[in-house]
């Protein structure tokens, strides 16, 4: 209330006003405070009030504007070289960060000296990370987890994934142990701070190919819902990497991380690009054909010289089987970036071999200036052109790359290996002619060879036989070949075939021993097949047993069931048969049989003496269709037809 009551009396005191801008900046009123300044501009000078200004467009990520205002003013403090350090940083202006981080630690002493160093080491873990630059020893002591965490991250900028795993377990430990001295810090708390070395570790085993690991660890993250949404955002986005064109459902929910508030001011130029970039591929996945193209086009006109948006188009008008535009499209990149123009052609290669276009992806391939003469490009020319039966076009290719080295490596081992896989494959394919020329060269290098002098003697012979006779005098001579064997030795070596010597008959015990030997082996040899258990060797087997019941010749199909007269229905005591059926006094004397169940049988069949009284037998249906159920069962279970 003092200070409003003073600005009211004097509303162009400086003292006043300055008090009223630090003010509103400890309260986080940024545009406020800078409105008041813009306001007061008369009273509060530049130099006064240059700190103050510089600060508030710092927070409110007016990062130029900021920078601007540090350079304007005559004298650099040491408080406005801070901020110039932190606006450089925000500028990825990482060398002149450097510096002005070098000037403060040489020339200051105050109790920030720690702060300083910390910075100092996160710019860098920045140059290597994203400016792929050698980072220098600056003798910086790993005592706080913030340095253990920098120097991981600049250890993972030059791929030494082994070593910044275990800086970020000591960082790790560092904060556990720093953190938990504080008796007012929460196990969640320390949690919350240990979120980003845990995210950097995730990362780690992601480039490992641990992806299971990390994928569970970036999972564990998210659940903790940490307050820095540059951290979730990257770790959505790395998940999102993981899913690929799988789980997609799970990519769709993680995008909307990366889409949070303030995500842009956190994150570096290249992080933002490759969330878009992903976002674009997404779309492709999820086939979301105009939002891929959307998104595509979008990155193209924002980073003209960037070869992934085109790619991404291309591999959305593939997947709608459109192969001629999209090599269309990247013909026509090529030509507007002639340094990607190797990775354009050799998707454009691509493309024609998935067409079936082997030549004309040979063609686009020797086009490439800088890569044709590669013992890789040469191997998959010469493949490629094998497979089209183009030896004259393969012996090209090999003339050609054998040119150049001998131009620009002569007698490199790259060179003479090409010359010996040319002779190699002019002899495969009967060009013995065209070799000879390799042959000598390889033989001039290295005149011990016989391998090779005996190529060319062999391929002279046929061009030139009076020239193979001349050369097979440098053959060393037979006696200097000749090999010095000891069969004995050989024949009692592991790897000879054992032969038994002849000797005379073997007689007593010895005769039988042998004998008896191979009665058992020829018993082993001999095995008897089993055969069933009711098998009756007077029965000749039948032919047919081989064939499934249904293709036998003598099948008739199932029988069906004959219809049954109902038992137990009409009036009381009553049968459908007559009474003299039933007489067993009129039946022929015969043993008796069991009848069907719930069934009477015919006059003509034997009947049972001690005949059931209708009322107590059961329904004829009964037990048959209980049986066809059972038949039924059988028939669905596992080994049916």
């Amino acid at each position: 209330s003092s200070l409003r009551t003073l600005s009211y009396i004097n509303k162009d005191d400086v003292t006043a006003l300055h008090c009223k801008v630090v003010c509103l900046i400890q309260n986080g009123s940024f545009k406020e405070a800078l409105s008041v300044i813009h306001t007061h501009t008369k009273v509060l000078t530049s130099d006064s009030i240059t700190f103050e200004k510089a600060y508030c467009e710092y927070r409110l990520n007016r990062i130029e504007n900021a920078l601007k205002t540090i350079q304007s003013a005559s004298q650099q403090t040491d408080k406005l070289k801070e901020l110039h350090g932190q606006v450089l940083y925000r500028l990825e202006r990482y060398d002149d960060c450097l510096a002005v981080y070098r000037d403060l630690i040489r020339n200051s002493q105050d109790d920030y000296e720690e702060e300083r160093k910390t910075n100092l080491s996160a710019v860098v873990a920045a140059q290597s990370t994203w400016d792929k630059v050698e980072p220098e020893d600056l003798g910086l002591q790993e005592a706080t987890y913030e340095l253990c965490y920098n120097a991981a991250c600049a250890l993972i900028g030059q791929g030494r994934l082994n070593e910044a795993m275990k800086n970020l377990q000591k960082a790790e430990d560092l904060c556990r142990q720093s953190l938990s001295e504080d008796s007012d810090v929460t196990e969640e708390d320390i949690e919350a701070e240990l979120a980003i070395i845990h995210g950097q570790m995730a990362y780690i085993m992601q480039l490992q190919g641990r992806t299971e690991d990390a994928l569970q660890l970036y999972n564990q993250i998210i659940k903790l819902k940490p307050t820095d949404v540059g951290l979730i955002a990257v770790i959505a986005n790395n998940i999102i990497t993981i899913n690929k064109d799988q789980n997609v459902f799970d990519s769709k929910k993680k995008v909307k991380l990366t889409n949070a508030e303030g995500v842009e001011h956190k994150l570096s130029k290249k992080q933002l690009q490759a969330i878009e970039f992903n976002k674009a591929l997404l779309a492709m996945y999820t086939n979301q054909a105009d939002q891929c193209r959307k998104l595509s086009a979008s990155l193209q006109s924002q980073n003209p010289e960037h070869l992934l948006p085109v790619l991404i188009q291309a591999a959305q008008l593939c997947r709608e089987k459109q192969h001629a535009k999209a090599i269309e499209l990247l013909q026509d990149f090529a030509e507007q970036s002639p340094a990607d123009s190797a990775q354009i052609k050799l998707t454009m290669a691509q493309l024609k071999i998935a067409q079936g276009s082997v030549t004309k992806a040979c063609i686009i391939l020797r086009s490439i200036e800088e890569l044709k003469h590669k013992p890789g490009m040469v191997s998959a020319l010469v493949t490629m052109y094998s497979h089209e039966e183009d030896i004259d076009s393969a012996i090209e290719v090999f003339t050609q790359a054998i040119q150049w080295y001998q131009e620009y490596q002569p007698k490199s081992p790259v060179h003479l290996s090409l010359i010996r896989e040319a002779a190699n494959f002019k002899l495969k394919y009967g060009r013995k002619k065209e070799a000879i020329s390799d042959l000598e060269e390889l033989w001039k290098q290295n005149p011990k060879d016989i391998h090779t002098l005996a190529q060319l003697i062999s391929a002279y012979s046929l061009v030139d036989p009076e020239k193979a006779k001349v050369l097979s005098k440098h053959l060393p001579s037979s006696d200097t070949m000749s090999l010095k064997v000891d069969v004995d030795v050989l024949e009692n070596s592991p790897g000879a075939t054992y032969v038994r010597k002849k000797g005379g008959k073997l007689t007593g015990e010895n005769q039988q021993k042998e004998q008896g030997q191979g009665d058992v082996k020829k018993k082993k040899r001999k095995k008897k097949g089993k055969l069933p258990k009711n098998y009756d060797p007077k029965v000749t087997p039948d032919p047919e047993r081989w064939l499934p019941m249904r293709e036998r010749s003598y099948y008739r199909g199932r029988k069906k069931g004959k219809k049954k007269d109902p038992i137990g229905k009409g009036t009381q005591g009553a049968t459908t048969a007559g009474t003299s059926e039933l007489d067993a006094s009129k039946t022929a004397s015969s043993p008796p049989t069991s009848p069907r169940p719930g069934s009477i049988t015919a006059a003509s069949s034997a009947a049972t003496s001690n005949m059931i009284p209708p009322r107590h037998q059961k329904p004829a249906g009964a037990a048959a269709t209980k049986k066809k159920q059972q038949q039924k069962k059988k028939k669905g279970g596992k080994g049916g037809w």
